[in-house]
């Protein structure tokens, strides 16, 4: 590909991550920034996602009948802003499946939330790729942990003829 036909080609692309499975630190945490949920977005999500619960679509059930007196988040909203806030984009990774999956407290609109990666254990699995596991906890206000999941991925040696001996057998 020529220069004329992408001339941008040579920089480095926002957002993304390059690490492999030598490279992934059992142990490491990080925290991701925090982020308002607002009434609109939360109702626009159940919108898309066809979520009319009377706890997240009806705000005078919610404060009539409801539990709480006021409107919820929807679950899945909270575990996909969850981790989107975590996104790293790591060209090399790829989602194997979530574990774990638990809502702990519940969400409000107008809630404020943020999330802790925790990079847990990895394991030879594959010829070319290994399997790592983090766990996700996403926490509302200050420091209420609303929700708890754990991700598994599979990574790309960097030098995969290390692993061969330890992958896992069919």
């Amino acid at each position: 590909m020529s220069e004329q036909t992408r001339p941008h080609q040579h920089l480095p692309v926002y957002n993304t991550e390059d690490w492999m499975y030598e490279e992934f630190e059992p142990g490491k945490q990080v925290r991701s920034i925090r982020r308002t949920i607002s009434e609109g977005e939360s109702m626009l999500f159940n919108s898309l996602v066809l979520d009319m619960h009377p706890y997240v679509g009806d705000e005078i059930f919610a404060r009539e009948d409801g539990l709480f007196q006021k409107r919820l988040v929807a679950g899945a909203m909270v575990f996909s802003y969850g981790l989107g806030l975590m996104a790293h984009n790591n060209i090399h990774t790829f989602s194997y499946g979530y574990d774990k999956l638990r809502f702990i407290k519940p969400v409000f609109i107008g809630d404020t939330i943020y999330t802790v990666r925790t990079h847990m254990d990895k394991r030879p699995k594959y010829k070319e790729m290994g399997l790592i596991r983090v766990s996700y906890e996403i926490y509302k206000n200050e420091g209420e942990l609303a929700l708890y999941c754990e991700h598994l991925q599979t990574v790309k040696y960097r030098h995969p003829e290390q692993w061969q001996d330890q992958v896992e057998k069919k």
